[in-house]
């Protein structure tokens, strides 16, 4: 038996199933369940594999409003600021990016009400130098992933 391509293999049928069981998951590949398990603490120990998680429709629970925050920051402040954002519990994205902007956040808001109250007591930060929010009016696709190819 050749293993190879096992861990992509075995990351897309995570991907497809995240609670499959290390016995359904070795039937699906055509490997003994300690292969599998000893395959997924592999994984798990690289980092490859970080915990696994429900998929949440937060729009489901009345937060339906998704806004795209873009934020100038003062230079050496970038990681203090990053982390700030981090810890802001309705931020579900931070990404430090080049351009215009220094950071980009994705945050999801029950109201545009609690949306504007989150930002201006982000503005009162004073290493934002400038932001431009953006309301998202249609979500075509969030928080997908994607099948690994197989070489």
């Amino acid at each position: 038996m050749t293993y190879e391509n096992l861990d992509r293999k075995l990351v897309n049928a995570l991907l497809g199933d995240g609670r499959a069981s290390l016995r359904s998951l070795g039937e699906d590949l055509d490997v003994s369940v300690t292969t599998v398990s000893n395959h997924l603490s592999d994984l798990e120990g690289e980092g490859i594999i970080d915990g696994y998680t429900p998929k949440v429709d937060y729009n489901a629970l009345g937060y339906d409003v998704t806004a795209i925050i873009q934020l100038k920051v003062e230079g050496s402040s970038l990681p203090e600021v990053t982390e700030s954002l981090r810890e802001h519990k309705q931020m579900i994205s931070v990404y430090e990016v080049t351009g215009d902007y220094d950071i980009i956040a994705v945050g999801k808001f029950t109201d545009t009400d609690g949306m504007n109250a989150q930002i201006k007591k982000l503005l009162t930060d004073p290493d934002i130098n400038e932001s431009n929010t953006s309301v998202v009016l249609n979500t075509a696709s969030e928080h997908e992933q994607f099948e690994l190819d197989l070489k």
